[in-house]
């Protein structure tokens, strides 16, 4: 039934009208209708899975040229018709500042030295820095500090380093994260000093 006031062409104009406003936002915001597109973002989450969350987007893929994804990276990010997202790369390089490492229980910064630290890289590594040090028992094998997921190794890294004077062993860096100390050089004292020399990780790929 139309208005008395308006013609029945007029009335079904502007049906017509709202209709066509109606697909319009429906398409704008339907991947399958608007087909693939491309955006900046800000990475907001780094998750466990190697994913990433910018811009309120959750579980963006990262390509493999986009290594060590982190909070606060300008990228671009694509959307293909079905929905999914990409992450492309940083769109310029990032000024990256060391962060704090977690050190495991007993393990203290040793007054004079740099805080252990890491920094990754833009080019897929990343560096380790610091001292830290312990009094007592050091088994082989002992965890001394958890890399975050950023700062984790592909592979097993080993490097040497010296635990007490006159006194060596390895570092190793695990894909899970444990940084440990192990494969001493000799029988180690179960009283004294011991030191974990993370700068000896002073480069090692990420991937």
């Amino acid at each position: 039934m139309t208005s008395p006031d308006r013609p029945a062409p007029a009335v079904r104009r502007d049906l017509a009208a709202a209709l066509k406003q109606q697909a319009t936002r429906a398409g704008e915001s339907t991947p399958s209708v608007r087909g693939a597109d491309w955006r900046t973002a800000t990475v907001t989450l780094v998750n466990t899975d190697g994913t990433i969350t910018a811009d309120g987007i959750p579980r963006i893929r990262c390509l493999a040229p986009y290594t060590g994804p982190a909070v606060g990276d300008f990228i671009v990010i694509s959307q293909s018709s079905s929905g999914n997202w990409v992450a492309l790369n940083r769109l310029a390089a990032t000024t990256r500042s060391w962060t704090t490492l977690p050190l495991s229980s007993g393990w203290a910064v040793l007054s004079g030295y740099y805080t252990p630290a890491y920094r990754i890289w833009d080019d897929g590594t990343a560096s380790l820095c610091g001292l830290a040090a312990m009094s007592g028992s050091l088994p082989s094998g002992t965890v001394v500090a958890t890399l975050p997921a950023e700062a984790r190794p592909a592979f097993q890294c080993r490097f040497p380093v010296q635990v007490v004077l006159g006194f060596y062993g390895v570092m190793t860096l695990y894909p899970d994260g444990r940084v440990t100390l192990g494969d001493f050089s000799g029988t180690l004292s179960s009283t004294g000093q011991k030191w974990a020399e993370f700068d000896v990780a002073s480069h090692y790929r990420l991937t």
